[in-house]
Formats: structure tokens, C-alpha cells, sequence
């Protein structure tokens, strides 16, 4: 952490608490999958379908959200978030219908969609800006704690209950979590934005209008949405179907890349803190990442034989790297904005994660599926290869020339 002030662990270790339990959420169905297709006798479009609910219901809040988090302040908004992922938990663990889990699947992804961004906003405004990438990467490596959480340890859990009880944990969870923003947390120091709603949506059209904004959007919606697309679900059974892997082997793989991911976000939050003293901008120390993490996927995409164990490893670490652009953004706005800056490129990207997500199961679902209930390999290799050219793109949109500099 920063430096030992208490204040400092009052505002860092709820919001982190809170990310973890959306984290878990995001990727709990890469181990819980074969369950859910089983009880609910879905397809692969369909599960592609049910998981990237999460992302539709994140996305659609940000753009308020973001209002919302510069006039009220992070504490108010997340701790009153956080009672709906409770009740969609509670709605997702006793729902027996597809359309039933997706609407609790709904109500957890709107509940936990100020978890990030909220964080970030308290971040901006309990701490000075040279120590943004470092304290966001902390905040990023407790979601990361979350992902490995959803691995082994739900597969442990998965011994002594089934998903619906592990969902109804995490209501609890999710209940004690909006009270413990609420009380812990303390008011921010900072006198709240009482801009009137005209004026807050003009900060929105700025921050849409900004060159700087829209040159490292494409590629940060990209790698980012890809990434949580691919490891939020498509990584468990791409280890079954694949690499051959058994559902505690999987769980196994799926926790070192979730190590992997907090190590990336921390370590790459002081690898971009150093080199920016250096004169290295973060903007492009993101780019670098965000490029190697593409060159990972191509191995994943035509699965070449290399350890998968170590692919994946190499996937999350720097799939982490993208996180590093939205502190490039925020630094080029005024901290007044910095609540709508963050929520409008989380917008995008997670806008994004539910196209790709449900996507790739459509493409997988184009290709038989066998009497084992495994998945094709081509639609594996289809799909993943049709999001790493939409990076791609925004890599060359981001590069190259047809971008004018801010004046």
C-alpha cells in the first residue's frame, strides 16, 4: 500500500472486498459450466448467452453511474449497488429456468457494476495522482484474488454443496459487503459535485468528444472485453475440449492464471510507475502490453503445442496490461470528470464483453457437438480468432495516422 495511514486501509480494503465478490462473479461459470449446461440442459450459445448477462447489466449502468459517482460520492453509490448483486444471487440460486438464472445473472451484474469504478473515483480523490497506477493495481489484483477464489476453492466447495448453494453464499456475501462500504468507508473529502444534470451530461459529451479519449478506446475495449470474455468463461472449456484437461485439472490451470493476473496488475502498476518517472508515458507502456497479450492469444487460437498451463499464465498476466489506460485517460481530464472518464470507457468495454462472450459460444455452436458433450476445436479457433482481429484493428487505429492531436 501507499503509505500506513489508516484512512488509507478504511478506503482501500472494503472497495477491494467488493471487487473480489464481482470478480468471482464474472468468472465463477468457467468452473461451474458442465452444471449449469447439465440442470439446465443449455446449449453453447445459450451459456454464452447466460454468463455475458453480466456484462449487458454492468455496461448499461456506467454512463449514469459515473454521474452518480461525482455528484454522491463512491461510498453512498456502491454500498446501495451492492444489495441488488445480493438479491440477484438469491434470484440466480433458486431460479430452475434459463430465462430465471439470466435475470438473476442480470441483477448481479448491475449490483456489482460500481464495484471497479467506484474505487477508482475514491482512489482519485484520497491520493495523489503519481501513485494512481500503483493503487489501481491493488485494487485489480483483489479482483484477481476473486478469480483464483473462483477456481479450486469453488471446485472444493462444489464437494460439499452444489451452485446453488455456493450462489447462496455469495448473496450473504454480497449483503455484508454493502454494509461494511457503508459503515467503514469514510465521506470523501472533497465538497460533492452539485453540477446541475445538464451540466453532468456535457462532461459525458466531453469526455466522447476527446480525441485522447477515442484514440486508446478501440484497443483498451478490445483486449480488455476479450480478455474478461475469454477467461470469464471460454477458458474452462477450452482446457476441456482442447487441451484434454479433467474438470479439477481445469480448476487447477484456471487458479495459477489467476495468480498470474494479480501478480500482472501489480507488477505492471509499478513497472508503469517507474517508467513514467523515466519519461515512458503510461499510455505507452499500456500499448506494449496490450500488444504482447495479443501475440499470447494467437498461440491459444491455433493451439499450438505448447503447456496450456503456461499460455494461460501468460494470457492473464498481460491481459491486466489494458487497466493501465484508464489511469493514461483519467490523468488527461479534469479529477472532476475522472468519475465519467472511467465509467465511459468501462462502457464500452464491457458492451463488448457481452458481444464477444456470447458470440464466441454462437460461433463454437456452428460445429457439432459430440456425444460426450465436448465442443468442436474449430469453433474454438473461429471464434477466438475472430475477436484477436477486432484487437488488431484497434491496435492500428491506436498506431497509426487518421488521428488528429488534441489541441
Amino acid at each position: 500500500m501507499p503509505n500506513t495511514n489508516p484512512s488509507v486501509f478504511r478506503v482501500f480494503l472494503p472497495f477491494a472486498f467488493g471487487y473480489f465478490l464481482s470478480y468471482l462473479f464474472r468468472v465463477v461459470n468457467a468452473v461451474i459450466a458442465p452444471d449449469l449446461v447439465a440442470d439446465l440442459n443449455i446449449n453453447p450459445s445459450q451459456l454464452g448467452l447466460l454468463t455475458s448477462t453480466y456484462f449487458i447489466a454492468f455496461a448499461s449502468s456506467q454512463l449514469p453511474l459515473g454521474i452518480l459517482l461525482d455528484r454522491f460520492g463512491p461510498r453512498i453509490v456502491e454500498s446501495f449497488l451492492l444489495i441488488f448483486a445480493g438479491i440477484g444471487a438469491f434470484i440466480f440460486a433458486k431460479s430452475q429456468t434459463l430465462t430465471g438464472v439470466i435475470i438473476g445473472r442480470a441483477f448481479i451484474g448491475f449490483g456489482v457494476s460500481a464495484c471497479l469504478m467506484a474505487a477508482f473515483k475514491s482512489y482519485v480523490i484520497w491520493f495523489p495522482e503519481k501513485l494512481w497506477p500503483r493503487i489501481n493495481g491493488f485494487q485489480m489484483a483483489a479482483g484477481g484474488l476473486g478469480a483464483l477464489t473462483a477456481t479450486t476453492p469453488v471446485e472444493w466447495l462444489l464437494r460439499v454443496t452444489d451452485w446453488r448453494g455456493l450462489f447462496l453464499l455469495l448473496a450473504i456475501l454480497s449483503f455484508c459487503s454493502a454494509l461494511g462500504v457503508f459503515l467503514v468507508v469514510p465521506e470523501k473529502k472533497s465538497k460533492k459535485n452539485m453540477d446541475s444534470f445538464s451540466s453532468q451530461i456535457k462532461g459525458i459529451k466531453q469526455v466522447f468528444k476527446s480525441q485522447n479519449f477515442w484514440r486508446i478506446a478501440p484497443l483498451t475495449t478490445m483486449t480488455q472485453a476479450s480478455f474478461v470474455a475469454l477467461q470469464g468463461l471460454w477458458a474452462g472449456p477450452w482446457l476441456r475440449d482442447i487441451a484434454g484437461y479433467q474438470r479439477s485439472e481445469i480448476a487447477i490451470v484456471l487458479s495459477w492464471a489467476a495468480i498470474a493476473m494479480i501478480s500482472g496488475f501489480i507488477c505492471l502498476g509499478f513497472i508503469a510507475e517507474k517508467l513514467a518517472q523515466k519519461g515512458i508515458s503510461i499510455f505507452h507502456t499500456a500499448v506494449a502490453g496490450m500488444s504482447i497479450f495479443m501475440c499470447i492469444q494467437v498461440f491459444i487460437s491455433f493451439q499450438i503445442q505448447i503447456a496450456p498451463t503456461f499460455l494461460w499464465i501468460l494470457f492473464s498476466f498481460f491481459g491486466t496490461s489494458g487497466i493501465l489506460s484508464y489511469s493514461a485517460l483519467s490523468s488527461s481530464f479534469p479529477k472532476a470528470l475522472s468519475g465519467r472518464v472511467t465509467t465511459s470507457i468501462n462502457l464500452l468495454v464491457f458492451i463488448a464483453a457481452f458481444i464477444l462472450q456470447w458470440a464466441v459460444g454462437a460461433v463454437i455452436n456452428l460445429w457439432e457437438v459430440s456425444a460426450t458433450g465436448n465442443y468442436h476445436p474449430s469453433g474454438y479457433q473461429a471464434g477466438f480468432l475472430a475477436i484477436l482481429g477486432l484487437q488488431v484493428i484497434g491496435l492500428a487505429w491506436c498506431l497509426f495516422p487518421g488521428i488528429k492531436k488534441e489541441k
